[in-house]
């Protein structure tokens, strides 16, 4: 049995060795036609995008048709969406086009597992809310399919305990924006298989992403750069608060000190509006 506790909440979970023992159908990236995204808010929405562009079908689902109808403008119309970038030069024509052809939509469950290779998960951060989904998953999907989540930082053990295919469950943490930002982390547990780790450490590459292959900390919340980014965040605001600088002031130390595109406090403000526009 393993006992699991993060953000206050113990989960119990009974892994059953059968089920590692017994898991032999391993994908490899030479297989991956077809990806799903669960959950098209910002960050799915981004990531659909991102693998339509480079050449995958993909399939995205939501709970309602608004939800939806809001995803497809986003990746077309949005700020960094498929015009902008065709604008800007990022992707050719073709891309662009054969990125609209790649993706479909749809409300099902049934729907987005049916076939699919990969899905990545990008339901809201509630753990609860993951762990029901990852049991959905795991139970409509083929045997071969690899669960991701894109969670930013709950245990991938919690989720990888919640099916009977933990060889197969990893994590896959974008950043936002996720057409844009380069880093991947690709989080395994002590049951990722192998062939798993490889085969999302090279989608992520083929995607033009840097991935960094790290141990899931199931104690924690958060993996590597978000942990290390909110230690400097508790010092900044701490020197605020002590009334040494303002916010901007910080912003522009580690701007100009250190090289950052963005200070701490702006970037909460763009994911503050980001966040809001998304709500409209």
């Amino acid at each position: 049995m393993i006992i699991i506790i993060t953000d206050s909440l113990a989960i119990k979970f009974i892994y059953s060795e059968n089920a590692k023992q017994n898991s032999v159908v391993q994908m490899r990236i030479e297989d991956v036609k077809k990806i799903g995204v669960l959950g098209l808010g910002t960050m799915g929405s981004g990531i659909a995008q991102v693998c339509a562009t480079y050449g995958y079908q993909v399939i995205g689902r939501d709970v309602s048709e608004e939800i939806l109808q809001r995803a497809k403008d986003t990746i077309i119309n949005g700020r960094f969406g498929l015009k902008a970038g065709l604008e800007r030069g990022k992707i050719t024509k073709e891309q662009y086009e054969q990125a609209i052809r790649n993706l479909t939509f749809t409300t099902s469950m049934e729907e987005l597992c049916k076939d699919v290779d990969i899905i990545i998960e990008c339901v809201p951060e509630i753990l609860t809310l993951k762990i029901k989904v990852f049991k959905e998953m795991d139970a409509l999907c083929p045997e071969r399919t690899i669960l991701a989540s894109n969670t930013s930082g709950y245990s991938i053990t919690a989720l990888a305990g919640a099916t009977n295919r933990p060889d197969r469950v990893i994590g896959m943490h974008w950043f936002n924006p996720a057409p844009v930002m380069r880093l991947i982390e690709v989080v395994r547990t002590e049951w990722t298989s192998e062939e798993t780790v490889n085969c999302i450490k090279s989608l992520a590459e083929r995607l033009g992403k840097t991935p960094i292959v790290i141990k899931d900390a199931p104690e924690a919340y958060g993996f590597v750069a978000n942990r290390a980014y909110m230690a400097l965040v508790r010092e900044c605001r701490a020197i605020v608060e002590a009334g040494i600088a303002t916010p901007e002031q910080v912003d522009t130390a580690l701007k100009l000190g250190y090289g950052f595109p963005m200070g701490p406090f702006e970037l909460f403000g763009l994911v503050g509006r980001l966040g809001r526009e998304e709500k409209r």
